[in-house]
Parts: C-alpha cells; sequence; structure tokens
C-alpha cells in the first residue's frame, strides 16, 4: 500500500470518527442552546454510539460481500447527511437524531480499516493499520481543538457543517484514488451478520473484546468528561482552551504508532500488558486536574499511547487470525469498543455531578483496572489457542488490487 492510499484511509477516519465525538468539549454550549441537563449531558455523545453500535452490526458485516470502496464514498455521503441535520437541529429530539444517524453511518471507519487490512501484505499489516488507525485517534482528539475553535468563532452548529463539507468530498475522493476491493464471495448477508454472533463463541474474540469495552470505557471517562470541570471556577477555560488539551491526546496516541511494528514482530500480546498498566497509572496524574495541569497533561498523553498501542494490538491479531472475513471480525470487535464508549460517556459525566472530577477520576481508573484483569485472563485462554499471537506471515492473502 503506497503512501497516498494509506493517508487518504488514515484521513477519512479521521473525519468520520470525528463526526462522532465532536460534541465533547462543547458539550455544556450544546447543552444551553438545546436545553439539555448537565446529567444527561453524556447523551450527547453517547447518542452517536449508540448509532455506531448498530452500524457495526447491520453494515460493517456489508464489507465482506462488497466493494468496499463504494461502500466507503456510499457512508460517508450518509455522514454528511447527518452532520447537517445536527447543524439545523431546532431541539434536542432533533438534534439526538441526527447524531445517531451519522453514527450509524461513521463505522465507514470500520469498512476503512478492513480496506487497509485487505489490501496490505502479511508482513505489513500492522504497520498499516498502525498508519491508518492513527487517523483514528487524530480525529477523536484533534477534532476537540478544532471544535473548541469554531464553537468560540462560530457556534458550535459551525462544527458540524464544516464535517458534512469534509465528509462528502472525501466519498468524491474515494471514489476517484481508491482501487477497487474485488472479492469472490457468494456468502449471503444473513450468514455475514450471522458471523459476528458466531465469533462470540470464540475465547480469543471475547477476551479481546472485552479488553476492548474496558479500555474505551475509560478513554470515554476522560473525553467525555474532561470539558466539565476545565468550565467550571475558578479555571472557566473556553472551548478552544479546553480543545487544546486533545494536543496532549494526540502526542501520545501518535507515539503509539509503532505498535504495528511491535505487532508485526510477535509482541502485540506484551504491548498489550504493559500498556493497560500505563493506563491505570495515568488515572493516577489525571486525578490531580484540580491542582495541577501539569500532572494532568502527563496523565493524557500516557493514556493515549497506551490506548493506541491496545487498539492496534487487538486489530493486529483478530484480523491475522481470521484474514478472510475481515470486515466482519473488525465489526464485531468495535462492538465493543462502542458500548465501552458509550458507557464510560454516560457514567462519567453522572458521576460528575454527583461527585466531581474526583470521582470521575476513580470510575476511569476502574474501567482501566477492569481492561487489565480482562487482558490476565484471557492470557491462559490465548496460550491454549492456536494463533492467538500470530506470528508474522508473508505471503499474499488478498484478491484485492494494489497500486
Amino acid at each position: 500500500m503506497n503512501l497516498q492510499m494509506k493517508t487518504l484511509l488514515a484521513a477519512i477516519c479521521a473525519v468520520a470518527v470525528a463526526t462522532v465525538y465532536a460534541a465533547q468539549p462543547v458539550l455544556t454550549q450544546m447543552g444551553r442552546d438545546l436545553q439539555v441537563p448537565t446529567d444527561a449531558l453524556g447523551w450527547l455523545v453517547s447518542a452517536g454510539q449508540l448509532g455506531y453500535l448498530v452500524g457495526l452490526v447491520v453494515l460493517v458485516p456489508l464489507g465482506d460481500r462488497f466493494d468496499r470502496r463504494r461502500l466507503i464514498a456510499l457512508h460517508l455521503g450518509l455522514v454528511g447527511i447527518g452532520m447537517l441535520a445536527v447543524a439545523l437541529a431546532p431541539t434536542a429530539g432533533v438534534a439526538f437524531a441526527g447524531l445517531a444517524l451519522t453514527g450509524i453511518f461513521a463505522v465507514v471507519v470500520q469498512t476503512t480499516v478492513a480496506y487497509a487490512a485487505a489490501v496490505s501484505e502479511p508482513g505489513e499489516r500492522g504497520r498499516n493499520l498502525g498508519f491508518v488507525t492513527s487517523g483514528v485517534v487524530v480525529g477523536i482528539l484533534g477534532s476537540r481543538l478544532i471544535a473548541g475553535v469554531l464553537a468560540d468563532v462560530w457556534g458550535w452548529r459551525s462544527i458540524y457543517i464544516v464535517f458534512a463539507v469534509l465528509s462528502l468530498v472525501l466519498g468524491v475522493a474515494a471514489l476517484r484514488l481508491l482501487p477497487a476491493d474485488v472479492r469472490s464471495t457468494s456468502r449471503r448477508y444473513a450468514d455475514l451478520v450471522g458471523g459476528v454472533g458466531r465469533l462470540l463463541t470464540e475465547p480469543l474474540f471475547l477476551s479481546r473484546g472485552a479488553i476492548a469495552f474496558f479500555l474505551f470505557a475509560s478513554f470515554g471517562s476522560l473525553w467525555s468528561g474532561l470539558a466539565l470541570p476545565l468550565s467550571d471556577a475558578p479555571g472557566e477555560l473556553t472551548e478552544t482552551q479546553i480543545g487544546l488539551f486533545g494536543l496532549a491526546g494526540l502526542t501520545g496516541a501518535l507515539g503509539a504508532t509503532r505498535a504495528g511494528r511491535w505487532a508485526d514482530s510477535g509482541k502485540a500480546n506484551r504491548v498489550t500488558g504493559v500498556a493497560l498498566l500505563a493506563l491505570v497509572a495515568s488515572w493516577a496524574l489525571i486525578g490531580q486536574l484540580s491542582w495541577s495541569l501539569s500532572l494532568l497533561i502527563v496523565g493524557i498523553v500516557v493514556l493515549d499511547f497506551a490506548v493506541q498501542a491496545v487498539h492496534v494490538s487487538n486489530q493486529h491479531i483478530l484480523t491475522s487470525r481470521h484474514p478472510d472475513r475481515v470486515s466482519t471480525t473488525i465489526g464485531g470487535y468495535m462492538i465493543f469498543y462502542s458500548l465501552g464508549s458509550a458507557v464510560g460517556a454516560i457514567t462519567t459525566t453522572a458521576v460528575f455531578s454527583a461527585w466531581g472530577w474526583v470521582g470521575s477520576s476513580m470510575l476511569g481508573a476502574m474501567f482501566a483496572a477492569g481492561a487489565v484483569v480482562a487482558w490476565a485472563f484471557g492470557i491462559s485462554v490465548a496460550r491454549g489457542t492456536s494463533g492467538a499471537e500470530p506470528s508474522p506471515v508473508r505471503g499474499p492473502t488478498t484478491t484485492a488490487h494494489r497500486t
């Protein structure tokens, strides 16, 4: 896969995932405008996450039957429509519906990742996945800065207009610049969707899914709740200032780009364990927000490094195990991601309302500890499962056209 393709795929991931998370730094502004109470603000993020969950089940498996390039273009167009609905929403109900619609088709991220895995040689799959999925982190965290600036200058609705335009432009670019993704398969749609259910019987898949659930619940606890204490007295930071904290997370996440190379060399399981321990430790620093922004920033860097390293390792292990049904496998795995993110977003705002940032930090640390327990429990299962820690494999495994 050449650099142009990887860059375009990473950009698609960045914009698509940003549409789901763009509300995080402007929750208070959106809440005031749409008259959403503080303890329910998390639903502005979770609406998209729950829509994402639906898309993972009903849309992502289509990538194992149809040309993923065309699916990518179509879904990006529908994401743009959902964004416009949010931008023009007169009430909270309409905004929630637009966010849910956007989330359903934002699963184009997973179709894009599956496309990248399918057109990669096995020996470079981890590196390519690391590059493309770095776009996911750029979108989640970079959108915080972009959203903050746009909200301060033109209001929160401008965020969704900008992302709608970007989605449509990238959809056209995907059709023009990506090679067709041709596969010979006659599997029925019902069989592909049922494949997600069959994956749930695999111990390796369940262990990696459980890790993903707790991993992204911890991630969501930070990024869906951080705007609340930062916008409160005594700091009372603006949306732009709050968005700048996304740069710290971006630094940490991009620092984990080597996770793909480590996975290619057979170290994915070891990387997962070390990164999860770092995730737990990061909350000890994040919890100091009330008196030290410097420690908060260091904690954010560590947390996002850990999340990206684990996420890439998980996907490498699972796609190597199921090279013939990459879309279904990634879609099934990301169900855990979506559920975890939604749970983290909903619970952190409710906990903050009751116990402040100390309570939210303890919640995030508990989710991180849950991921460690899931990893430790899965080790014994993985050791007894052939291919749980796949070695680098040489040789072609795909019929997709390359440039």
